[in-house]
């Protein structure tokens, strides 16, 4: 007697969270998935700029040299990736994120407004969230007081924020992180349908 093929789990949703350097992206998603009740994993991204004090290879970013990254472009290893600030490659590695929403895994790409126009290219489903600083003044404080920049860096930084925030308009939900809590529950409440389809659809083939 053959037993019928089990039918294979729909993928896991992808959300992609875009916003200027310095809003506050990393501390929410962190708190995200510590708190999310859905299977949830922020894809780790790949970069070529050098490590800051206290990150750490493999959890907060993979490094690599330049010959490795454009390696992984050649071999199309790379679901999206851009120069960041005309110096440092970024991009997201395909198996930090294809495996996991093979297995039914919600998968957050923080990303920028470039990497978001391309995933929604080839990923016409994803969510996309636009975090947003409550004002000007703020977004510039919080960089000043990384403490890691330049001047010229951190005026290149804000240069780049008016574009980005311009790009607003175009993501699915915009959130203004004022207050972190508040900031958490607005991504939550949008990230919930997704995951509420899922069940639906792998529950009701």
């Amino acid at each position: 007697m053959q037993t019928a093929e089990p039918e294979p789990v729909q993928p896991g949703p992808l959300i992609v969270l875009s916003g200027p350097s310095g809003v506050g992206k990393s501390t929410l998603v962190e708190r995200l998935v510590a708190t999310s009740p859905w299977p949830l994993r922020r894809a780790i991204t790949a970069t070529t700029r050098p490590p800051r004090p206290g990150e750490i290879p493999g959890k907060s970013y993979h490094f690599w040299t330049r010959e490795e990254f454009e390696r992984a472009i050649r071999n199309q290893h790379l679901l999206e990736w851009a120069r960041v600030f005309d110096t440092d490659y970024y991009g997201t590695p395909r198996d930090e994120v294809e495996p996991y929403r093979a297995k039914g895994y919600g998968v957050i790409l923080v990303i920028d407004v470039q990497g978001a126009a391309r995933i929604r290219e080839l990923v016409p489903d994803a969510l996309h969230i636009f975090l947003m600083p409550p004002n000007w003044e703020t977004l510039e404080q919080r960089l000043r007081q990384r403490g890691d920049l330049s001047e010229e860096r951190l005026q290149r930084r804000l240069q780049t924020a008016q574009t980005e925030l311009a790009a607003a308009p175009h993501f699915d939900v915009v959130v203004i992180n004022d207050n972190l809590d508040s900031a958490l529950q607005q991504v939550q409440q949008a990230i919930a349908p997704r995951f509420a389809a899922l069940k639906s659809r792998n529950t009701n083939p």
